[in-house]
């Protein structure tokens, strides 16, 4: 048996009490790097389908779950031993993509571990369930479609700064974190929808593919990217009336997907 689930990790817009820096932040600020209505992009399907999945209402910029729990710095966790800097979009963002400051000063390490205790791991706990669940039913390989979406060029704070992205870019950490087989059916589940595709650029996967894509072991696990210009104003963050006919051929990727991986 082949089982197929899939995580939304960043479309949360929830920010709790114990960031208030974050708080009354204008609506631009906030979600430029969230992976908004990705969750209501990808939604009808799951649910047609019934396909286990895990969609986190928290804000990234709070924790960010495609980090490990150590990927800090001096400027976001007071006592860091990483240099100021080296984790400036971490686990705690303290700088946007675009450069713009989100954090005031670092915060007390008490609360990052905090943080960690209530946002974090609750995800990673949530995941790991589900994925003993889908083994305690049979399933001996596991299929894990991660669901992000990216600015439609690259900022400074990426590999590809002012360069013009593909409309989908899949990664698998360079061809580890899943067989070719299951990565060549993503590719193929989103170019039969029209779709250009980029593979391993300029993303080559987070740290929720290296840490769960463990091939070997049954577990298969891709990055996915939907370029946000296809579906939403970059600039105010609202959705456009393209979303509509998006969502179907979304729809149909994934089903494409899950009728197949039977097959591999």
């Amino acid at each position: 048996m082949k089982a197929l689930f899939v995580t939304i990790p960043h479309s949360g817009e929830q920010v709790p009490d114990e960031t208030p820096w974050l708080l009354g932040l204008p609506e631009e600020l906030l979600m430029c790097d969230v992976d908004r209505y990705v969750d209501q992009l990808y939604r009808p399907i799951l649910i047609d389908l019934h396909i286990p999945n895990v969609i986190w209402p928290w804000h990234r910029y709070v924790v960010d779950l495609n980090r490990l729990a150590d990927d800090v710095d001096a400027g976001s966790v007071e006592g860091s031993s990483n240099p100021v800097g080296s984790f400036t979009t971490g686990l705690h963002w303290s700088r946007t993509t675009t450069g713009k400051t989100l954090m005031p000063k670092p915060m007390p390490e008490v609360l990052h571990e905090d943080l960690v205790k209530k946002y974090f791991l609750p995800f990673h706990k949530e995941v790991e369930s589900l994925c003993a669940h889908l083994r305690h039913s049979g399933a001996k390989t596991i299929f894990h479609i991660d669901l992000h979406s990216m600015p439609s060029v690259g900022t400074q704070a990426h590999r590809d700064p002012g360069q013009r992205r593909a409309e989908i870019v899949i990664s698998d950490f360079h061809g580890k974190s899943c067989s070719s087989e299951f990565k060549d059916l993503v590719v193929s589940a989103y170019e039969k929808q029209g779709f250009q595709v980029a593979y391993n650029w300029p993303y080559i996967g987070g740290r929720l593919t290296q840490q769960y894509g463990k091939p070997d072991q049954g577990h298969h696990a891709i990055q996915v990217e939907l370029r946000r210009d296809l579906y939403m104003d970059e600039q105010s963050k609202k959705i456009l009336p393209a979303a509509k006919e998006l969502a179907p051929r979304l729809s149909e990727a994934v089903r494409y997907i899950y009728q197949s991986i039977s097959e591999l």
